[in-house]
């Protein structure tokens, strides 16, 4: 059985799961690694022009430290480093999904 919400509890967990997906690279760093993908960093830096190496690092790390990646180095020099989605941020596609077609199916009188 599911946890017993509140509204106020609600809200606050809500609050609590978007801010792990807060920043301006995040988002696109896990549709990057959706579908099972193994990126190397230097593939990141390449598919996501802008991003500057010590951002792609930081957003890199805390992604893992919530859990939601996993970096695997490679003893070798230079070294590799791989980057793929833990099975729970592999859940998030579907919840992202979810969004963009609440996004898309929006009343025509709404802005946005």
């Amino acid at each position: 059985m599911g946890k017993e919400y509140t509204p106020e509890s609600a809200a606050a967990d809500v609050a609590a799961a978007l801010s792990v997906l807060e920043g301006r690279w995040k988002l696109i760093l896990l549709f990057h690694l959706f579908g099972g993908q193994v990126r190397r960093y230097s593939e990141l830096e390449k598919r996501i022009p802008g991003i500057s190496p010590k951002m792609l690092a930081q957003q890199l790390r805390k992604l893992e430290a919530d859990g939601l990646v996993v970096r695997k180095v490679y003893p070798e020099v230079p070294p590799k480093v791989e980057y793929r989605l833990t099975d729970w941020g592999q859940s998030l596609c579907p919840v992202l999904d979810g969004l963009l077609t609440w996004h898309e199916n929006k009343a025509p009188d709404q802005p946005g």
